[in-house]
């Protein structure tokens, strides 16, 4: 799923690891996020949303959106 999480992570000057504590995930799974080689659950999309403060519609591409 197309999204923006590095892009906003960078713009926070934040390490993927720092990401990834922040949101209770590894390394690897905000590295896989971001390559965009892993989907995120519906919880941790909010809770990425909620780490940056914005919608999640802000950070996630709707593939089904017209």
């Amino acid at each position: 799923m197309k999204n923006r999480l590095k892009l906003l992570r960078v713009e926070r000057g934040w390490t993927q690891e720092q990401l990834g504590q922040a949101l209770g995930v590894s390394r690897q799974a905000v590295i896989a996020l971001e390559t965009e080689r892993h989907d995120p659950s519906l919880d941790l999309a909010y809770r990425i949303a909620a780490t940056f403060g914005r919608p999640v519609e802000d950070i996630f591409e709707n593939p089904h959106a017209g």
